[in-house]
C-alpha cells in the first residue's frame, strides 16, 4: 500500500487524541464522555482519520471497539507523539519558571507507603516551589498513562519486565506479610498456621495485581480454598480503617504498617513470596528536570530504607 501522507495538513493534533481516547476506553460513548464532546464528533474524527491512513483501525463489536492491528500500532505512535508534546511543555514551563516545574507519579500500593512519602517530603524540603501530583491506580491503567507522557514515572511494585516503551529500575526488596489489627484475637495464639485464619474475614488485592495471583497459588500450595468471606481493596487507607475496626486479616507489602502502633505483623511464612520496589521509567523521551529530581530522591530514600 502507498504510506499515506500525513504531513500535507489533513491529520489535526485532536486525531491523535482521539485515538488515544478510544483506545483506552473501549467505546465511543466512553471516548465522547472523556473528551466531553458528543458522540457523533467522535465518531466523525474517527472516520475522517481512517480516511487519511486508508485502513480500518478499530473493529465493531457488540460491547464496544477494538483495535485492530492498524488501531493498535498507530495508538502506540499518537502516544509517543502526545507524550512528546507534554514533555515539550513542561520543559518551557520548568524553563521559564527555573524551580517552579510539577512532577506527576504514578503509584500503587507496594511504594506508596513509605518510599514514595518520604522522598516527596525530602525533594520539597531541597524544591519547596515544585509541585508534586499523586496518581494512584492498577499497574496496567498506570502504564498507558506513563506511555501516553499523562504521567512521569511510576513508583511501586515491579510487575513488568523492561520493554520498547517502558524501563524498570529495582530500588529495594520488600517481603510481604500477614497483617491485623493489635486487638486481633490471633496476635494471642502462640502455633499460629494460615489454616487457623480461614475462618475470619479476608482483604485480598484485586484479580487485575501479580500479588492475588501469588496468593491464590499460596492458597492451593497449602490446599487451602480462597476465603469466601473477603474484601478486595488496594487503598491503603480503606484496609487500615478494617484491620483497625474488625477482624479481617490482610496480605501487605512488609514496611505497610511497619510502625504502626495499630497494626500487627502475624508471625507467619508466605512462601517466597516477595518483591522489588522500583520506580518504571519512559524510554525514548528524557525525564523533565523536576522528574529527575525526584527519581534521584527516590534513590537515595531507597538506600536508607535498606
Amino acid at each position: 500500500m502507498d504510506l499515506p501522507r500525513l504531513l500535507d495538513g489533513r491529520l489535526k493534533l485532536r486525531h491523535l487524541i482521539l485515538v488515544d481516547a478510544l483506545s483506552e476506553q473501549g467505546s465511543v460513548v466512553g471516548a465522547a464522555a472523556a473528551l466531553h464532546v458528543t458522540q457523533p464528533v467522535v465518531t466523525r474524527g474517527l472516520h475522517d482519520l481512517e480516511a487519511i491512513l486508508g485502513v480500518s483501525l478499530y473493529e465493531r463489536g457488540p460491547r464496544g471497539i477494538t483495535p485492530s492491528v492498524f488501531g493498535a500500532a498507530f495508538t502506540d505512535h499518537a502516544r509517543a507523539v502526545l507524550a512528546q508534546l507534554n514533555q515539550a511543555a513542561k520543559h518551557v514551563a520548568e524553563i521559564a519558571e527555573a524551580d517552579r516545574g510539577t512532577v506527576v507519579v504514578g503509584t500503587h500500593l507496594a511504594g506508596s507507603n513509605l518510599l514514595l512519602p518520604r522522598a516527596i517530603a525530602a525533594l520539597k524540603a531541597d524544591h519547596p516551589l515544585l509541585t508534586v501530583v499523586v496518581r494512584e491506580a492498577t499497574p496496567e491503567a498506570l502504564l498507558i498513562d506513563l506511555e501516553a507522557g499523562r504521567i512521569d514515572l511510576i513508583v511501586g511494585r515491579l510487575t513488568s519486565p523492561t520493554t520498547g516503551s517502558t524501563s524498570v529500575e529495582s530500588l529495594h526488596d520488600e517481603s510481604v506479610r500477614v497483617v491485623v489489627g493489635t486487638d486481633h484475637p490471633a496476635t494471642r495464639r502462640a502455633d499460629l498456621a494460615l489454616p487457623d485464619l480461614m475462618d475470619f474475614p479476608w482483604i485480598l488485592p484485586g484479580t487485575e495485581t501479580v500479588l492475588r495471583r501469588e496468593l491464590e497459588e499460596l492458597f492451593v500450595r497449602n490446599g487451602i480454598a480462597l476465603p469466601e468471606n473477603r474484601v478486595e481493596c488496594t487503598s491503603f487507607l480503606t484496609v487500615r480503617q478494617l484491620l483497625i475496626e474488625t477482624d479481617v486479616v490482610a496480605v501487605l507489602p512488609g514496611l505497610i504498617g511497619r510502625d504502626d502502633p495499630r497494626l500487627t505483623a502475624l508471625p507467619l511464612s508466605l512462601d517466597l513470596i516477595g518483591h522489588s520496589v522500583g520506580v518504571t521509567l519512559p524510554t525514548g523521551r528524557p525525564l523533565s528536570p523536576s522528574a529527575q529530581a525526584l527519581l534521584n530522591t527516590l534513590r537515595t530514600i531507597a538506600a536508607e530504607l535498606d
